[in-house]
């Protein structure tokens, strides 16, 4: 009897060991200790041993059918509260798997950034189409229809006399168009170019900016853009301005900042010239002025219109534009 007790026991408590779920444990219990179980047959049986023998044998299977039956309890609680669970099951007790925090865009952290300045400085932000009209987007703008400008090479064409817009300043022209002066604008948007290589893509962000008003010089375009750049990058990064050229401005100048990275010294991302190119620039052509009906004899402006993509690059020190549309996230992350 005591041999038989012993292996019922050893045999229960590995086939229990084995089970993968409540019910497995509640057959268990039945086989081994219910009313027509194992141990339960052996308690039954002992009325048929030697009177000698009756006693240690109740008492030992008394003992291994109560250790049973805690181990099959124990075994469904622990099923229930989670600290055992079934085969694909999920485990409540376990710590969660933390979400990632979403997080705005490099390009738009510095969209926002570049707008902040401006707004603190008295500029009101603006927005228009994505695809605009050759008017708004080219002749408005002295951009007559022999400029390279609107080369098929250049520019994505809609239709004829639709296009994507190639930069924002479309913007300024319809904001001229329904407001006299002053005028104290940003136009920050997506623009189109047929571009692409380190430092180009298809598309790519802008923000314009136009100030009209009397006696608007290019001290005052000089003094806004030294606040810009003191407060994108530091106190401490000078600029100048270089002749250029542009259709709607004259004169105009391309500003180029001390080179964030080596500060002057010379390095790789600056050619080793100690400056960067940020911006474009100028006075508004009295041409522009004419197409929106503005009295060029009162009033004077300034517009100017920069890369975001190229802000964010020195801002951050990135050499290859496309880094920011490879939607790889660890890249991303570390914005």
């Amino acid at each position: 009897m005591k041999e038989k007790l012993e292996r019922l026991e050893q045999e229960a408590l590995k086939a229990l060991e084995a089970a993968d779920n409540p019910q497995e444990v509640q057959l268990l219990r039945v086989r081994y200790v219910g009313r027509k179980g194992a141990v339960t047959q052996c308690l039954r049986s002992i009325s048929t041993l030697p009177p000698a023998e009756r006693p240690l044998a109740g008492k030992l299977a008394n003992e291994v059918k109560t250790r049973l039956e805690a181990a099959f309890k124990d075994s469904i609680e622990a099923f229930d509260t989670g600290r055992k669970r079934p085969d694909g099951a999920l485990d409540v007790t376990l710590p969660g798997r933390p979400l990632a925090g979403g997080r705005l865009h490099p390009i738009t952290q510095i969209t926002q950034a570049i707008c902040e300045i401006f707004l603190r400085l008295g500029f009101e932000i603006v927005e228009g189409p994505d695809v605009e009209l050759d008017y708004y987007n080219f002749e408005a703008l002295n951009i007559p229809k022999d400029h390279p400008a609107r080369d098929m090479q250049d520019t994505f064409y809609v239709s004829e006399n639709i296009v994507l817009r190639t930069h924002t300043s479309p913007i300024q022209v319809r904001v001229m168009e329904r407001q006299s002066p002053p005028v104290r604008i940003i136009a920050p948007g997506k623009a189109y170019r047929v571009d692409s290589d380190v430092s180009h893509t298809p598309m790519f962000h802008q923000v314009e900016g136009l100030m009209v008003a009397e006696n608007i010089s290019m001290g005052d375009l000089k003094g806004v853009l030294t606040i810009f750049v003191h407060q994108m990058f530091d106190e401490e990064t000078s600029l100048r301005f270089r002749p250029s050229f542009f259709p709607f401005t004259e004169p105009s100048a391309e500003v180029d900042i001390r080179c964030v990275i080596c500060r002057g010294k010379g390095c790789r991302v600056c050619s080793h010239t100690g400056w960067l190119e940020v911006l474009g620039a100028g006075m508004v052509h009295p041409a522009v002025f004419e197409m929106v009906g503005y009295d060029t004899g009162r009033y004077t402006g300034f517009a100017f219109g920069m890369g975001i993509e190229r802000i964010a690059m020195l801002k951050y020190g990135i050499d290859d534009i496309r880094k920011f549309y490879e939607n790889n996230i660890r890249f991303l992350e570390q914005f």
